[in-house]
């Protein structure tokens, strides 16, 4: 196995390179390089560095139409307006409890119902059906959320990674549903073609490697240019439908370059879009609130981008 080399990127947040320097030095060698059931087990542990875990009202799982998910209310009495959260993990690790700490601060922070879908994954369950997991969730919650105290007409979706890849992919295949869309790195083009999955996809918790081992876990053989792979390619005519849409990208992640060319074709297309751009963060840092600073920022910008567009 492959011991990571401690981080050597220009610009990086030294709050940021403290902690891949600590893991560097424990000697842990990568998720791709792990058996799987490990590596599920040691992204799971990673949820410890997003802090305490905020208070909500409470919290319930349940089936959204066979899809397991788990339902976050804030306090307070009324209807509240909802979120859709969809986990990373390059569609192979992650699940509710990972994504836990987030799905709370969210609930807290913007005032909203959360529903944080615990999707198939790979490569149990290779594409579509992730895919298929998130829609069916989505389109549970718009039949369902108003008998659970939701407001149907003030949905949101969002996730991060592969999580925003599904997010970015469902709101294509539901025009006119989302009042917004929030994208944290999405990934949204499988065939790592873009300059910086090579420039930046070495010695960091998302490298090149790991990219190539996510996608072939999920989608070995498909077309990679799978708009429901790789929404990128969707038309502009598809573009053109998304909602408000605010993206958050770390400077120094591999999928930069693919996160600026999808808020370019969904500006080209006519879509509104906030791109919010973290300088010195890598990949993964929104969900590492506890450790870098500059998480709390991404998470109060996401918190502020609900709340306007539910205005």
């Amino acid at each position: 196995m492959t011991v990571p080399e401690p981080i050597a990127l220009p610009g990086l947040d030294p709050a940021t390179a403290g902690l891949l320097a600590m893991i560097a030095e424990s000697g842990a060698p990568p998720l791709h390089e792990l058996p799987l059931p490990v590596a599920r087990e040691v992204y799971d542990q990673t949820a410890a560095f997003g802090g305490d875990p905020a208070l909500v009202g409470r919290v319930s799982d349940m089936s959204a139409d066979g899809v397991p998910a788990r339902v976050y209310w804030p306090e307070g009495d009324g209807t509240h307006p909802v979120l859709i959260w969809l986990h990373g993990g390059g569609w192979t690790v992650g699940g509710v409890e990972a994504a836990d700490r987030t799905a709370r601060a969210l609930c807290q922070g913007a005032d909203c119902m959360v529903v944080s879908v615990d999707y198939r994954l790979a490569p149990e369950h290779p594409f579509p059906a992730g895919v298929d997991d998130a829609r069916t969730a989505a389109e549970w919650v718009i039949k369902e959320i108003g008998s659970l105290g939701g407001d149907p007409a003030r949905l949101a979706i969002g996730g991060d990674s592969a999580g925003g890849n599904l997010s970015a992919v469902v709101t294509n295949e539901l025009p006119g549903t989302f009042a917004a869309q929030v994208l944290v790195y999405p990934a949204t083009d499988l065939t790592l073609d873009h300059a910086s999955i090579s420039e930046l996809g070495h010695s960091q918790l998302l490298t090149k490697e790991a990219m190539q081992w996510f996608r072939n876990h999920y989608a070995a053989g498909a077309d990679w240019t799978d708009p429901r792979l790789s929404p990128l390619y969707a038309s502009p005519e598809v573009l053109a439908t998304a909602p408000p849409t605010l993206v958050i990208t770390g400077d120094l992640d591999p999928l930069r370059d693919e996160n600026v060319e999808y808020v370019r074709r969904l500006r080209e297309a006519g879509a509104t879009v906030d791109h919010a751009r973290y300088p010195g963060q890598i990949h993964a840092f929104f969900e590492l609130s506890g450790v870098i600073q500059a998480a709390l920022q991404a998470r109060a910008r996401v918190v502020q981008a609900l709340r306007d567009a539910w205005a």
